[in-house]
């Protein structure tokens, strides 16, 4: 019985292994595991990194801080790439770039021409006092230089005309008054009386500003001829066809009971046919007197050692030494005094002597 069960149960077996043969066993050295079915296939290779860049890539639309020309249509916006380094493949990293330090605009630097003014009115000292013998009327004072003889003429309500002449507005109603003068320095001036105006005729508003067309309402204009000039061939003299001119043009303030005080807005010389406007420079007068004295106030407030000789323009501050204007024009266009813009520099050279 029993032999008869085991023949049976090992005929049965193999009947079931002829019917389903063995499953094929792998093993191999470098894994432990074994596999019952064939192995999947190799997996596909990662592509080659891609060659790093030397240059950036195209920026990125300004109107999007994403690299798409046109939105894509995504639930969510696309994340812009990132300078992660394993996350670039060589791409180099945009950054913002800083602004570069613009260079100072350069200053052009001139050389004063030295001009010989033959004639000068104080314009500190232009005055209007009142007329005793006709109290209602003004007349002009002021002290002036001369060089040589000529006269002083004195206009209501006039203006320049081409070549510095003062024409009056009105020459019916106020004409000029011309006085002769002699050469010297230090002179007074005074208006002969009768010959002035009555200031309480006019609006204070038409006294204290030049009305249209630069009308001032007091015009001072001193002239001198220079002595005769000598003709070689004949050996006459030849007068001086060019007299030297000299125009002060001001206007009239008042405040309350308090009189009336002169306001110079503007000088001008004519010499050798070419006009000039005067402009007064800060700072010269200390720069002047630095060999006589010791003031405070002389040296260049650059290097606080070498005299002021330059003039910075358009704000006329004489600050400034020949060598320390010459390095700012290149590095600054801001006057070391009031920080306005330099368009100029003016070299002045002060003969010390000749004062």
């Amino acid at each position: 019985m029993g032999s008869s069960w085991s023949s049976s149960n090992t005929n049965r077996r193999r009947r079931r292994n002829q019917n389903h043969p063995p499953s094929q066993l792998l093993s191999s050295s470098s894994t432990p595991h074994t596999y019952s079915h064939p192995p999947p296939g190799p997996y596909a290779t990662p592509p080659p990194p891609l060659p790093p860049y030397h240059t950036h890539p195209p920026p990125p639309p300004t109107h999007s801080p994403h690299f798409y020309s046109t939105p894509p249509n995504y639930q969510y916006p696309p994340m812009g790439r990132s300078d992660f380094g394993h996350h670039n493949h060589g791409w180099v990293g945009i950054r913002p770039v800083a602004p570069t330090h613009q260079p100072a605009a350069f200053v052009e630097e001139q050389q004063a021409k030295k001009v010989r003014n033959d004639v000068n009115v104080h314009k500190d000292s232009v005055k209007v006092e009142v007329d005793e013998h006709n109290p209602d009327h003004h007349l002009v004072t002021f002290v002036f230089d001369a060089l040589f003889d000529g006269s002083i003429t004195i206009f209501y309500f006039a203006k320049e005309e081409p070549n510095c002449k003062v024409v009056p507005v009105f020459p019916e109603s106020y004409n000029p008054v011309k006085v002769p003068f002699q050469k010297g320095v230090g002179q007074k001036f005074r208006q002969p009386s009768g010959t002035g105006i009555d200031l309480g005729f006019f609006e204070l508003d038409d006294l204290s500003k030049p009305a249209e067309g630069d009308v001032f309402p007091l015009v001072i204009s001193a002239e001198t001829c220079s002595p005769l000039s000598v003709d070689e061939n004949s050996g006459g003299h030849l007068p001086n066809s060019s007299p030297h001119r000299q125009i002060t043009q001001a206007v009239l303030e008042k405040k309350d009971t308090d009189p009336f005080k002169v306001r110079v807005m503007k000088q001008i010389l004519w010499i050798d046919e070419v006009r000039y406007e005067l402009r007064e420079i800060y700072g010269i007068g200390n720069s002047g007197e630095a060999k006589n004295d010791d003031d405070s106030g002389k040296e260049c407030v650059i290097c606080m050692t070498e005299p002021r000789d330059t003039a910075v323009l358009p704000c006329r501050h004489m600050c400034l030494c020949s060598e320390c204007a010459k390095a700012l024009r290149i590095q600054s266009n801001k006057c070391p005094i009031c920080r306005q813009p330099i368009e100029e520099l003016m070299e002045i050279k002060i003969d010390n002597a000749g004062l």
